[in-house]
């Protein structure tokens, strides 16, 4: 009977002292998922409350907010997660207890986890006993003791190079002129000094007096004021100021500037915005914002490598905390030449407009140029509120990227349906439409609507004359005899309404906004590139390929291969036959005296080319519209270029006769 109650004495202290330990237990972890609470939330002010008065006393809040701000900023950390190890027991020894944890973050160098243990102890505050965080630097890391410091050393990674064809850079990591001012070398008569640095750097007075002013500024130090391309003519002169200093820093340049801005397009500073869906991204990293650079992003993208390690009071390393390597972008050599990149943009410069070029017996594309442009230097390196306020009240819209959308083709539209009706039999090449005068409609039915030419130059109304007078209403003819239902499928085969596969993202052409064509009259004016046909000049440029391919529509590509070989889009489009019958029409179209493209014949050289004037206006009464001029040209003989040009609001300037020198240009200059 006495064991009996001996043995129930010892069960109920067992619950007791068990009941005791779980509540200890409890008690401790509440306490320090409080403290985890705030320290995942970076609220530093809060877990210094936390904390027991000796710990208190040991560091001022002000250096414990200091601390973890200065050490989590320099490695970048985020998303820290801190969590109670309940794998393992708390341990507890002279009144103390000592809770296992696991810590993971985000750094620089990449997802940091270990584990780590924080001591609490019992104190009494406001009559009210809680246990206390007891701290130590080595709760920021385990092996961080009093007097070391965090270090992180940074590798900086080379974002990969766009080359052209020949190995020419066309955007690399190069070097730029940081301008800045050493305030207590500024003359005597600094204010004057400094609206000469100003009126320089295309920036106001204010803007530098606000960077002098800053709070951390002192006399002796370099003040950044803004960064200048190398070359910049400007450079110079800012060097003979009193006071203003040149250092040289690294950053992503294009040497062809203007001239390629819309292809290769230019490089930024992440966004706020941007780091929410780009988790791989630091606050510093810099990525693709347009062009070519956005869309080949992964590929050129650099990544820093970065080492963060603990250093002791003597700055020597006791441990290394992670490490990444750094990783260099890949290069990028593309089709393009410089050379004929910027011979058409020099051309094209001073109007709105677009040039391409392609090699049409490979399908390299050559240039890709569209005006008016901009410097991407400027986006890469700060740009004034000035010069970004004209970019975007330019009525020519020098942002708006042409070779990449659509445009009403015009005339240049013509030989499309000469070989849709070639094909179908509904178009004999050597017999005669009979057209005579300047204007024609198929019946009363059209109203008071015309189809009207510029010329009647008499007969033989037939394909060859149609093509070197540009004969609207011969082509139009044609498209009413080939019918609707025949030219919305064949243009299709050709094309219209699919996306192309090609490395930069282009508009689809069309053959009507609503996928068809609804009327008669519509259907007559499609047939000479009016109507509701809109054509990408990519697109429309490897129409044009057909010609010279037996009717093979060749696909245009952008990324250089060593041996460079045609790879068919669109095979046996047309016969070859009716190729050659429209190639050697179009070469009449420049050497004949008559014809349209005549401006652009060339001694020695035999081009096939044609106009195209388009024009952009509410209905045929409308004389306040304007006119898209177009010139398309291969070299026959010799068939590696093809060169294909439009300037907007030609009206005014000789419509598709403007066109022609610019291409006959680059044909002169690339023999």
């Amino acid at each position: 009977m006495k064991c009996k109650f001996l043995w129930c004495i010892f069960i109920a202290l067992s619950i007791f002292t068990v009941t005791a330990c779980s509540s200890k237990s409890n008690m401790v972890k509440s306490s320090l998922n409080s403290y985890i609470d705030a320290w995942t939330k970076c609220n530093y002010d809060l877990m210094y409350s936390k904390m027991d008065k000796d710990s208190k006393s040991r560091i001022a809040k002000k250096d414990f907010v200091s601390r973890y701000n200065n050490i989590y900023s320099g490695i970048e950390a985020k998303n820290i997660n801190v969590k109670i190890d309940s794998s393992s027991d708390i341990k507890y020894e002279d009144g103390a207890a000592k809770v296992p944890i696991k810590v993971s973050m985000d750094t620089a160098a990449g997802k940091l986890d270990f584990s780590n243990s924080i001591s609490l102890k019992k104190e009494k505050d406001n009559d009210k006993t809680d246990w206390k965080v007891v701290w130590s630097p080595s709760n920021i890391f385990p092996d961080l003791k009093e007097g070391d410091k965090i270090r992180i050393d940074t590798v900086q990674g080379k974002r990969g190079t766009i080359y052209d064809r020949n190995g020419n850079p066309i955007a690399e990591d190069g070097r730029a002129a940081q301008i800045g001012i050493v305030p207590e070398t500024l003359e005597q008569n600094g204010e004057k000094s400094k609206e000469n640095i100003a009126a320089l750097l295309n920036i106001s007075k204010e803007d530098i007096n606000k960077k002098l002013s800053a709070s951390y500024v002192k006399k002796d130090m370099f003040v950044p004021i803004k960064i200048i391309q190398e070359d910049d003519s400007n450079l110079a002169v800012l060097q003979r100021i009193s006071g203003v200093k040149v250092q040289y820093i690294k950053e992503r340049v294009y040497p062809l500037k203007n001239a390629a801005a819309h292809l290769t397009g230019y490089v930024h500073k992440v966004t706020a915005e941007e780091l929410k869906t780009n988790k791989n991204y630091g606050p510093d990293d810099i990525i693709g914002k347009s062009g070519l650079e956005q869309i080949y992003e992964s590929t050129l993208r650099a990544q820093n490598g970065y080492e963060i390690y603990i250093v002791d009071k003597n700055n020597k390393k006791k441990k290394t905390l992670i490490k990444r390597k750094v990783h260099n972008g890949k290069d990028i050599k593309l089709t393009i030449d410089s050379k004929i990149q910027s011979l058409l943009y020099n051309e094209l410069q001073q109007d709105a407009g677009m040039g391409v070029s392609m090699n049409p017996k490979t399908g390299e594309v050559l240039a890709l140029v569209s005006t008016p442009s901009f410097d991407p230097n400027d986006f890469v390196m700060g740009m004034s509120s000035d010069t970004w306020k004209t970019l975007n009240e330019d009525k020519r819209r020098p942002l708006y990227n042409r070779f990449q959308s659509n445009v009403v083709p015009g005339s240049v539209f013509k030989p499309i349906t000469a070989a849709i009706g070639l094909k179908d039999g509904k178009l004999n090449p050597q017999v005669s439409k009979n057209i005579s005068g300047l204007k024609w409609q198929k019946d009363s039915s059209w109203g008071k609507y015309y189809v009207t030419r510029v010329e009647d130059y008499g007969e033989p109304s037939n394909l060859l004359n149609a093509l070197v007078y540009s004969d609207n209403i011969y082509f139009a003819k044609t498209a009413l005899d080939i019918g609707k239902d025949t030219m919305e499928t064949e243009l299709k085969n050709w094309g219209l309404g699919e996306g192309m596969p090609f490395e930069y993202g282009l508009s689809r052409s069309q053959l009507a906004s609503k996928g068809n064509i609804k009327t008669e009259v519509q259907l007559a004016d499609s047939g000479y590139g009016q109507g509701e046909i809109l054509l990408n000049p990519v697109h429309l440029m490897a129409m044009y390929d057909s010609f010279v391919n037996e009717g093979n529509i060749i696909k245009p590509y952008l990324i250089y291969k060593d041996n460079a070989k045609a790879q068919i889009w669109k095979k046996d489009v047309y016969p070859k036959e009716d190729a050659n019958i429209i190639l050697n029409d179009l070469e009449q179209v420049v050497s004949n005296p008559k014809g349209t493209g005549h401006e652009a014949y060339i001694p020695g050289m035999a081009l096939a080319g044609k106009t195209g004037t388009a024009e952009i206006k509410a209905s045929q009464e409308d004389t306040s519209g304007t006119e898209v001029g177009w010139f398309a040209a291969v070299n026959v003989d010799n068939p590696k270029l093809l060169v294909i040009a439009m300037v907007e609001n030609a009206k005014e300037k000789g419509g598709s006769h403007y066109v022609v020198p610019i291409v006959k240009s680059v044909f002169e200059q690339v023999r």
